[in-house]
């Protein structure tokens, strides 16, 4: 029989959301051509992230045909992440890089974008999808389910978590959900 858990751990699997996302960014990547190998203009740098964030959009969101907004909304979306990617300053950073074809230049920018929206998206996905499953329990089930989580899963957590009672697990159990594709996803790729 198939539980709420179960059914929960299918639907937050990283094939079929981290996966999902990432080969959709990865052939967003791969099918956006920036109009230079080498930008050397501060306007042709956003135009050209602007661009490539709607094109990133529309890829990851599964959509047939970019939304009808200026590039200049999606280049002010695109700051943070570059500030997140590259520190203080990163959007001059990740300028640097394409003007002067450095550290892999435009295209390791676009790259990493592509990477770090993805997995912002994903991050946000499950999060919605172990909210909407850890609020449809009662205090008995969210009980029932950490036990449960524990007996199937358990052996995929540090020792230190699971030890005695696991109380730090029950505690926080919402957010060793949230964390447990990208569990599966690094031990699939010690496998190989």
């Amino acid at each position: 029989m198939t539980t709420k858990l179960d059914s929960l751990l299918e639907a937050i699997a990283p094939e079929r959301t981290l996966d999902v996302l990432s080969a959709r960014a990865d052939v967003a990547l791969n099918s956006f051509r920036p109009t230079q190998g080498r930008i050397t203009r501060w306007e042709d740098f956003t135009d050209c992230l602007g661009r490539f964030l709607q094109h990133l959009d529309t890829a990851l969101l599964h959509v047939r045909k970019p939304v009808d907004v200026p590039v200049a909304y999606y280049w002010q979306r695109c700051v943070p992440t570059l500030l997140n990617l590259y520190g203080r300053n990163g959007e001059k950073a990740a300028f640097e890089m394409a003007r002067t074809g450095a550290d892999g230049g435009i295209y390791a920018v676009l790259k990493a974008v592509a990477r770090s929206v993805a997995d912002q998206l994903a991050t946000r996905e499950i999060a919605v999808l172990v909210l909407d499953y850890w609020n449809s329990l009662s205090v008995e089930e969210q009980f029932v389910a950490t036990t449960e989580y524990l007996k199937k899963c358990g052996h995929l957590l540090p020792s230190e978590l699971t030890e005695g009672s696991a109380a730090r697990i029950r505690v926080n159990f919402h957010k060793v959900l949230e964390e447990h594709p990208r569990i599966l996803r690094r031990l699939r790729r010690v496998g190989r």
